[in-house]
């Protein structure tokens, strides 16, 4: 019982300290990215556990969007999503 229970509070504490990205990618987690204001979403990609985004000026005609990319895993588990969220000022 002992056993168990520090195997309960160690993956508890590799869980909770795991930054939104590792989850989202590792775990199938989703997170949220929400852009500086008037910038519009061009590219999205991962770098080992960081995810990088590639924005440029909205311009004056344009409207913000929310973009959602979603993992589709080879099994159907652990599949992670994250949104992308414009806006104006």
């Amino acid at each position: 019982m002992k056993r168990i229970t520090i195997a309960i509070v160690l993956a508890a504490a590799f869980l909770t300290s795991c930054t939104q990205n590792e989850m989202a990618k590792n775990f199938g987690g989703s997170m949220t990215i929400n852009l500086p204001a008037n910038q519009k979403l061009v590219n999205v990609t991962w770098k080992d556990n960081e995810v990088w985004y590639l924005a440029r000026p909205m311009k004056a005609d344009e409207a913000p969007e929310t973009w959602t990319f979603q993992e589709k895993s080879s099994y159907g588990i652990q599949e992670g999503t994250i949104t992308l969220v414009e806006s104006k000022k």
